[in-house]
This record gives C-alpha cells, sequence and structure tokens, in this order.
C-alpha cells in the first residue's frame, strides 16, 4: 500500500512539473499553425479579389508567423505552471525576440510597400522611363535609410532589456555633448558616406538602370545603397563604386535626362569616293533596320588630309545598345559596299617619279621609309 502511495505520488510531482512544459510547447505549436492559417487564407483572399497580385507577400510569412506565436506564448505564459526564474528569463528572451522580429516585420513590409509603390506607379502613371526610375530611386534610398534607422533602434532596445546595459545607456545619455563630438571626429568619413546618400537621393544624378561611363568602363548601375553603388558592366562584371565617387568626380550618364542617343562612324576613304552615293548608301542601311529610331541620319565629310578624305555618318537610336548595335552594322555594311562597288575609294598611297621608274633601291629606300 505504501508502495503505491509512494509512486502515485512520485507520478504526480512528475506530472505537475512537466505539465506546465508540455502545455507552453502543444500552445506554441498550436499558434505557428494557427498562423499559417491565417496567413494563407488572407494572401488568397486578397489575390482573389485582384488586389496587388504581383506583390511578394511572401516575404511577410515568417516575420507575421512569429510574431503570432510570441505574442500568444506571452498571453500564455502567465497562466503556465512554470518556475518564478523560468518565468522571468521567458519574459526577458520573448522581449528580445519581440523587439528582433517587430524590427524584421517592419523591414519586410517596407520592402512589400516599396513594390506596392512602384507597381501602381508604373500602372497609373504616363510618365516616362525616365521618370520611373528616378521614383524607383528615390525609394529604394528611402527604405534603405529607414531600415537602417530600424536596425539601430531594434539594437539599442535590445541592449536597454538589460539592466547593466541600460545603466551604462543613462550614463552616456548625461554626457551627450562630449559623447558626440567624439563619435563626430571618429565616424566622420562614415558620416559623410551616409550623407552622400542622401545627397544622391535627393539630387539624383543616377538613377537605377542609368547608363553610365565610370573610369572608362560602359556599364548600367544596378543597385544604389547608402555606401556604395553597383554598376554592372557591359561583359557581366560588377563594378564597386564608393557613393561619394559619384559626387567627387566627373563621369557620363548617357540616360540623366533622356536614353535617345546619337553615334557616329567614322570612314577613312580615298578622294575618288563618290561621297552622295555613300549618303544615299547610308541612308538605305539604316532605314532597312528597327535599330533606328527614324530621328537622325546624316554622312559629312569631316576631314581632309594629303592621303585620305574622313567621312562621318551620323545616326540615332532610342537607347544606348540599339545604337552600339547600329553602328557596327553601318560600319560593316558601309566598307562592304566601299570594297564590293568602289575598291578605288579605299585608302591609297601615291608616289609619282620624275625620270622614269624607281630603282630597286629607291623603292627599298621608300618602302622603309613609309
Amino acid at each position: 500500500m505504501n508502495a503505491t502511495a509512494t509512486i502515485a505520488g512520485t507520478l504526480e510531482s512528475l506530472f505537475g512539473v512537466w505539465l506546465g512544459p508540455i502545455l507552453f510547447a502543444f500552445f506554441a505549436v498550436v499558434l505557428s499553425l494557427g498562423a499559417n492559417t491565417l496567413f494563407k487564407r488572407s494572401i488568397a483572399f486578397f489575390r482573389k479579389q485582384g488586389v496587388a497580385d504581383a506583390l511578394p507577400f511572401e516575404r511577410l510569412y515568417w516575420p507575421f508567423r512569429l510574431i503570432v506565436v510570441l505574442a500568444g506564448l506571452a498571453v500564455f505564459l502567465d497562466y503556465a505552471q512554470l518556475p518564478d526564474a523560468a518565468v522571468r528569463l521567458l519574459k526577458h528572451l520573448f522581449l528580445i525576440l519581440s523587439i528582433v522580429t517587430a524590427a524584421w516585420f517592419i523591414m519586410r513590409t517596407l520592402a512589400v510597400l516599396e513594390q506596392f509603390v512602384l507597381t501602381h506607379y508604373r500602372s497609373r502613371s504616363k510618365q516616362s522611363e525616365i521618370a520611373a526610375k528616378k521614383v524607383a530611386t528615390n525609394i529604394n534610398l528611402a527604405r534603405k535609410i529607414v531600415n537602417a534607422l530600424i536596425i539601430v533602434l531594434a539594437v539599442s532596445g535590445v541592449l536597454m532589456t538589460f539592466d547593466t546595459v541600460r545603466q551604462v545607456g543613462l550614463s552616456i545619455l548625461a554626457s551627450a555633448g562630449i559623447a558626440g563630438v567624439i563619435l563626430g571626429f571618429a565616424a566622420q568619413k562614415s558620416l559623410g558616406t551616409l550623407v552622400a546618400g542622401i545627397q544622391i537621393a535627393i539630387a539624383q544624378p543616377i538613377s537605377i538602370d542609368d547608363v553610365v561611363i565610370v573610369e572608362g568602363e560602359w556599364g548600367r548601375i544596378e543597385e544604389i545603397t547608402l555606401t556604395y553603388v553597383v554598376v554592372l558592366i557591359w561583359d557581366q562584371r560588377r563594378m564597386i563604386v564608393p557613393i561619394t565617387w559619384f559626387l567627387d568626380k566627373p563621369f557620363q550618364n548617357w540616360t540623366r535626362s533622356s536614353t535617345e542617343l546619337l553615334g557616329t562612324v567614322f570612314l577613312y576613304v580615298d578622294y575618288a569616293i563618290p561621297v552622295e552615293t555613300l549618303r544615299q548608301k547610308l541612308e538605305a542601311i539604316v532605314a532597312s533596320t528597327p535599330l533606328w529610331d527614324k530621328r537622325v541620319v546624316r554622312l559629312q565629310v569631316t576631314k581632309a588630309t594629303d592621303k585620305t578624305v574622313e567621312l562621318r555618318a551620323l545616326m540615332s537610336a532610342a537607347n544606348s545598345s540599339d545604337l552600339w548595335e547600329l553602328r557596327c552594322l553601318v560600319r560593316e555594311r558601309l566598307i562592304d559596299f566601299i570594297r564590293i562597288n568602289y575598291p578605288g575609294g579605299l585608302p591609297k598611297v601615291r608616289m609619282e617619279f620624275e625620270g622614269g621608274a624607281p630603282s630597286v633601291a629607291a623603292a627599298a629606300s621608300s618602302a622603309v621609309e613609309e
């Protein structure tokens, strides 16, 4: 009888010890599954209504799920049969996780809102592609600045949950003037970079997808951050440029106000070439390709030397990529046209001799001199 009572007491005590953690874990699983179902049904409802079909709502899935679980467990914690030390530890842990998750959720929400604004702007606005790129650059940089502030506030909030750090923080705040001066000198370059990022966002000398010439390289602006800019070079290399570079040094922006460009092809031919015929051929070449935007096509004699004539073929295109292809096409077809139809129009060197044909020694001397 005593043995049975002892076993029953032991089982009762074990059941009492483990009941709280078991219920706690079970409640966490139930909350997670409930949050999962709620999120998916909400997204399915919005998609069914045709509201922002292209928005990446899936990026909110995990932070939303974690917020629901933490909120439910925080409420359940007061009713769970757990030791006081464990309750205090879990409350502190939940507070830290709540701060981090809230910051994560806000940052993901800003990314979704950015996509919503861009999609709405593109669908409603009749502005040019240049205006759309400026809006995209402004929103992108604004989101990154807000994200940086959120991270700073989240880290500060987590640190302030510890009593020791809170006391240190209060002491620092008491001497904020001196600390600000010291930090200002120590982080002068970093602050200058941050200010440069804000200047880029306001003045916008560059925008996302702009065509630029940086350090002699042709490329497109792929990404703009608060500290650096990623330039996608034509051969798929990526140049990482400090953001201050675009404020301190000159560079070429081919799409600052328009994507339309003029391009040239130079040819060096003999004086015997019929320029008007070549001009007509140029007009026929550009008219036969969709690369030409039908704005400008000209052939001009821009230089004449003692040996050749310099011809400049001028043409226009809607963007830099089309212009490059058009220039290569014109150059190739004009050279073929001259070679096939006017071989005498190719550059040549003329020599005249008095008193008959030159001797072998004179010819060799002339060849050496050339």
